[in-house]
């Protein structure tokens, strides 16, 4: 047994050691931040935290206790990426052919396996076991890069997070429109042409994200995740079966090695498409911008870079396994002709029942990813508020709100207001901008270089002290251009996309 004194020697002297480690001196902090850092508090850096020492219920940063495993990190991971990007992944195929395809698809998850990799290995500064942790991707942008790095880090990560929140609320109004639809065609027997509204669609996911919105931090979205993960799987799973059942019906299999064939669409047209799939493909494996945060839930040991890497493996590859099928299966069954959206689409007509579920399975899913992907930007205006205000109590106060059978919920104004206040924003653009295909390759380009490719390469390149004009060196940068060029081709053909679609659209007034 330790005594009282045996404990508080080995926690002081933990504390000097860990503050002999730090470059500058830090200070202890109230949980409202009541401490000001300077103008990097605006990009989301957060403020040390001084180490408790070894603990049941609190980690080395005197936070508490993680509990994170490979299973749940694989979750949330699952969670944010086998999204609505596996539905365009036919169509993605369709335009690239069954060469390039099914190439582009394994060269992406290769690369978006090696860079997280890389970006796991900076959540620790220093030691990988013991350095400070950076709570937050800008966190570890500030401790390697620093600089102008961490606003430009900032806004392409708030920027991307937002885009991803409105194709989301795109993608789910798609989704119940096509449950609508599907009943429709079923009871009037196809002679109905069941126009549909996507106005109140978008709007009753809105009202569901503003109430999951209320659930503090990604700790608590453990159980959320969980539940995403099952549902991707249910309709990646029932778009690849009703895929095969399709080319068992045709007795062929559609499609050609170049993709959609000159005559469908022109020259010009299938270049467009060709950099919009890649676009889309981008999206489908886009995940990064919430890497750090998922890692930062993990316990250890072992290593949260250990843990993480693990967590990719997994992730990537199972992810990797149901795009090549859902991608491939789609593109089999329809060829040129493989609709935007697999489940959506009207590929399928029958039965309708299970592409009732499917989609179903769409829409719950995506509510578990809007709050994966939204929890960092929420948790950053949140801290930022309380740093500016710290005596407010509209800000910092919390209200026990009494739940029978549960604890008491923690009710924060603050919260409640921003985040209701952000969801309807981002409800009311998806009303004005709903093109799926289009918004997603535009998102997958938009955030794939940056976040994915060139901040993990040069924060790992600073870390590593790797020597500037290196074998490795000249590889990791390489690596970072050629994705760039794909970026600026993806975003380039999705724009083309946007631009055709608002010749014929009327704000408000979308329907499907």
């Amino acid at each position: 047994m330790w005594s009282q004194s045996d404990e508080k020697s080995i926690v002081g002297r933990q504390r000097i050691r860990a503050f002999n480690n730090r470059v500058n001196s830090t200070r202890h902090h109230s949980f409202f931040f009541k401490q000001h850092m300077g103008e990097n508090q605006a990009f989301g850096i957060s403020n040390d935290v001084v180490p408790q020492g070894g603990s049941k219920c609190f980690d080395d940063d005197g936070r508490l206790k993680r509990t994170g495993t490979v299973w749940t990190a694989s979750a949330h991971i699952i969670t944010a990426v086998i999204g609505s990007g596996v539905l365009s992944l036919a169509w993605a195929t369709a335009q690239l052919g069954w060469v390039a395809g099914p190439a582009v698809m394994f060269l992406f998850s290769l690369v978006t396996y090696y860079t997280s990799v890389l970006l796991s290995a900076c959540y620790r500064s220093g030691d990988p076991v013991s350095g400070k942790r950076n709570y937050t991707y800008m966190d570890a942008v500030q401790a390697n890069l620093g600089g102008w790095n961490v606003k430009l880090c900032g806004v392409v990560q708030y920027a991307n997070i937002v885009g991803v929140a409105i194709g989301y609320t795109i993608a789910s109004a798609i989704s119940m429109m096509a449950i609508k639809r599907s009943n429709c065609f079923h009871a009037s027997g196809g002679k109905d042409p069941c126009q549909i509204n996507s106005n109140p669609y978008m709007i009753g996911f809105g009202i569901v994200e503003i109430i999951f919105s209320q659930i503090k931090d990604f700790d608590q979205l453990w159980w959320l995740s969980i539940v995403a993960s099952v549902m991707s799987f249910t309709y990646s799973t029932i778009g690849l079966g009703l895929g095969v059942a399709q080319i068992a019906a045709n007795g062929k299999i559609g499609g050609s090695l170049t993709g959609i064939s000159i005559g469908t669409v022109t020259q010009t047209q299938k270049v467009w498409r060709s950099f919009q799939a890649l676009g889309d493909i981008a999206f489908a494996y886009s995940y990064s911008i919430i890497l750090i945060e998922i890692q930062d839930t993990v316990k250890s040991p072992p290593s949260e870079a250990k843990t993480m890497k693990k967590a990719t493996l997994v992730s990537v590859s199972v992810t990797t396994l149901f795009y090549m099928l859902c991608g491939a299966a789609g593109y089999a069954a329809f060829g040129d002709m493989a609709p935007g959206n697999l489940l959506t689409g009207f590929g399928f007509y029958n039965p309708y029942w299970l592409l009732d579920i499917a989609n179903a399975a769409i829409v719950i899913h995506l509510v578990g990813a809007y709050q994966v992907y939204c929890q960092p930007l929420f948790a950053f205006v949140e801290k930022y508020a309380a740093e500016k205000s710290p005596d407010s109590e509209f800000i910092t106060k919390d209200i026990d709100v009494p739940i029978p059978g549960f604890r008491p919920y923690k009710l924060n104004l603050f919260r409640l207001v921003w985040r209701t206040a952000f969801v309807i924003t981002t409800t009311v653009i998806s009303m004005l901008l709903p093109f799926f295909n289009d918004v997603v390759g535009f998102l997958g380009a938009l955030g794939f270089w940056p976040l994915t490719v060139y901040y993990p390469v040069e924060m790992y390149i600073a870390q590593k002290k790797i020597p500037k004009w290196s074998s490795r060196w000249l590889c990791l940068q390489t690596l970072s251009f050629a994705c760039l060029m794909i970026s600026i081709a993806a975003a380039a053909g999705s724009v083309a996309g946007v631009v055709l679609d608002l010749k014929s659209y009327k704000p408000f007034k979308t329907s499907f």
